[in-house]
């Protein structure tokens, strides 16, 4: 009947064209998050993130898909943040104590084991770290992993067990001191 609702009109609109903003819109925190998790820097974080986005803006008719372009913008902020590393020669200089601690709501916190656990992981080659951080924070599989950082999944796994391995002995040795 005219004038009522047939329950498929939303299913037939097109969402539109695929534009930069909504991309940005929708991608911004991912690559924030990664490039801040690996960095512990805010301000680096942005600057990785912008030209991270930069490149996308360039390269934007490029890309067939959502699926794609969260892809690329992944593997992009994964290499630009170590890159920034290498450049900047911060990785002694990374501001890992300063990073606001993340909570988890109705749990106590043991602050001094966070920064200490953050400290720990800021100390692991670039490589191993990024992996880390793509795993643990990003909740991302092996497989994922190795499309993102351009390596085979059996080193990427190898980095996260040599990585958990080395985080292990360092909390063993610091918990040994204390005692």
């Amino acid at each position: 009947m005219p004038g009522q609702a047939t329950g498929t009109e939303e299913h037939d609109v097109d969402p539109g064209p695929r534009t930069f903003a909504s991309v940005l819109r929708a991608q911004q925190s991912v690559v924030f998050s990664i490039a801040y998790h690996f960095l512990r820097d805010r301000s680096a974080a942005e600057e990785v993130a912008q030209d991270v986005f930069l490149k996308l803006h360039r390269r934007f008719d490029e890309f067939k898909s959502d699926a794609h372009i969260s892809f690329w913008l992944r593997k992009v902020a994964s290499h630009r943040s170590i890159d920034y590393v290498r450049k900047r020669k911060l990785q002694a200089a990374v501001g890992l104590d300063d990073a606001p601690v993340a909570s988890v709501d109705g749990e106590p916190e043991d602050h001094f084991l966070n920064r200490r656990l953050q400290s720990l992981i800021g100390s692991l080659p670039e490589k191993p770290r990024m992996v880390m951080v793509l795993r643990y924070q990003e909740d991302l599989m092996p497989e994922e992993i190795a499309s993102v950082m351009d390596m085979p999944v059996r080193t990427v796994k190898s980095h996260l067990q040599r990585s958990l391995a080395m985080l292990r002995e360092k909390i063993d040795r610091s918990m040994g001191d204390v005692r």
